[in-house]
């Protein structure tokens, strides 16, 4: 089964079409079960679809937010994912629940573990690197062997090399997942997540009966 793929005319109108996607999935969570889970992924790209999503969600006191992975920095630092998030979403009641990079990587990720326990999430929001990697699963990488909720990750090929990821089961048991890419550099990562999978392309491991990629134009190439 091939992925869902949703070509949108440039990064705005991804953007859209991301936050509007992941409202509806917490709208349809919150009517089937009372309650929302949705991973938010870290990076540049998702910034404008989390700006767009915060007034979409009427309530968002039964809304959890988890992160899909997180550098090994402080929360107020400048490439913490949640300070990102932070900074972009406004989401009034939810229950954010952040990665503990400060821990170290194998801290964080048994602490991370805990605290998600048995969570199913609703919908993860992931990223695509031009190395075809996604959250902080790298081409190769012995993380992408792990089993359990989250994983410490190191040797990152881009600053800092360690990192605290949620595993590939976890993104896969996921009920959606949205791969949200933008840019004319993302075109052969995103060839490759639609390949044959291959550890040498973490995102073309990412479970396609649920997948759901929104690209711009440019980073599909020619139509």
């Amino acid at each position: 089964m091939n992925a869902r793929v949703l070509r949108m005319v440039d990064g705005e109108a991804a953007g859209v079409q991301a936050a509007s996607l992941t409202a509806a999935a917490i709208d349809d969570a919150l009517a089937a079960r009372g309650t929302a889970h949705v991973a938010l992924a870290g990076g540049t790209t998702p910034r404008r679809a989390y700006a767009l999503l915060g007034p979409l969600v009427a309530d968002w006191s039964s809304v959890h937010l988890w992160f899909g992975d997180e550098r090994c920095v402080g929360p107020d630092h400048p490439d913490a994912n949640v300070r990102m998030v932070r900074e972009s979403l406004v989401a009034p009641g939810a229950t954010v629940h952040r990665m503990e990079g400060e821990l170290g990587a194998e801290e964080a990720a048994a602490r991370y573990s805990e605290e998600f326990g048995d969570t199913v999430l609703d919908l993860c929001m992931l990223g695509l690197g031009e190395d075809a990697h996604t959250a902080s699963l790298f081409p190769d990488n012995v993380a992408l062997d792990a089993v359990g909720v989250a994983v410490g990750v190191h040797d990152a090929p881009k600053p800092p090399p360690d990192r605290v990821s949620l595993t590939l089961g976890t993104l896969n048991a996921s009920r959606a997942i949205l791969l949200l890419t933008e840019g004319a550099g993302k075109i052969d990562a995103l060839i490759a997540a639609q390949g044959v999978p291959s550890r040498a392309a973490p995102s073309s491991l990412l479970a396609r009966d649920r997948l759901t990629i929104v690209a711009d134009a440019a980073s599909l190439g020619p139509a």
